[in-house]
């Protein structure tokens, strides 16, 4: 079936979100159009003041609408730690925790040789200026359990620690409510390197 050209531009660009396949886009854009007109003007209007006013902070590099962030601003918080994260949702996870009250660092992304994507085009340089300039005492890298992310893991660790300064990785392993059976060997691996005493 064709659909009337608003529809079906409607339909396409709401099929490059990730995650929404066409049949989503479908869905997505036939709910629109049946939102009143001030919703539908709301939502368009959302998007388009994230995008006017969302930045990365100067500092960290987490998305922020004042800069430097408000993480970054906040007195309050640990200076001699920094957590480095791949992306500004893995800030909002992390802080979800409520346990962590020291500063963040985000990558924008993780080492990948077969995407072309290297240190250089991180937000590494950031880093290293951080660390240069400050009384960091520890790293903590964060990054996901993937290939890419231990390699960039690997990466930070070599390049911070004739600095000095203590780098240490967030354990990897079974998850709360898991069963072993069903666990894969990487991740009881994990689960085992990572066990403490009880």
């Amino acid at each position: 079936m064709q659909y009337p050209k608003p529809l079906a531009r409607l339909i396409g660009e709401l099929s490059k979100l990730p995650g929404i396949g066409t049949k989503s886009a479908q869905r997505l854009a036939f709910h629109i159009l049946s939102m009143s007109d001030e919703d539908a003007l709301s939502l368009a209007d959302s998007i388009t003041d994230a995008k006017k006013n969302m930045r990365f902070c100067s500092i960290c590099g987490n998305l922020t609408d004042s800069d430097p962030c408000a993480i970054c601003s906040d007195k309050t918080r640990r200076r001699d730690q920094i957590c480095v994260v791949e992306s500004p949702q893995d800030v909002i996870a992390m802080e979800k925790i409520r346990e962590y009250n020291g500063l963040y660092h985000v990558l924008n992304g993780v080492i990948s040789p077969m995407d072309g994507i290297g240190p250089e085009d991180l937000n590494m340089r950031q880093l290293i200026v951080r660390l240069q300039n400050s009384d960091v005492k520890e790293v903590i890298v964060a990054t996901n359990p993937t290939m890419e992310g231990e390699a960039t893991a690997m990466y930070i660790a070599r390049l911070i620690k004739p600095a000095g300064i203590r780098v240490t990785r967030i354990a990897h392993g079974l998850p709360v409510g898991g069963d072993l059976e069903y666990a894969d060997e990487v991740t009881l691996l994990k689960a085992v390197e990572g066990r403490v005493d009880m």
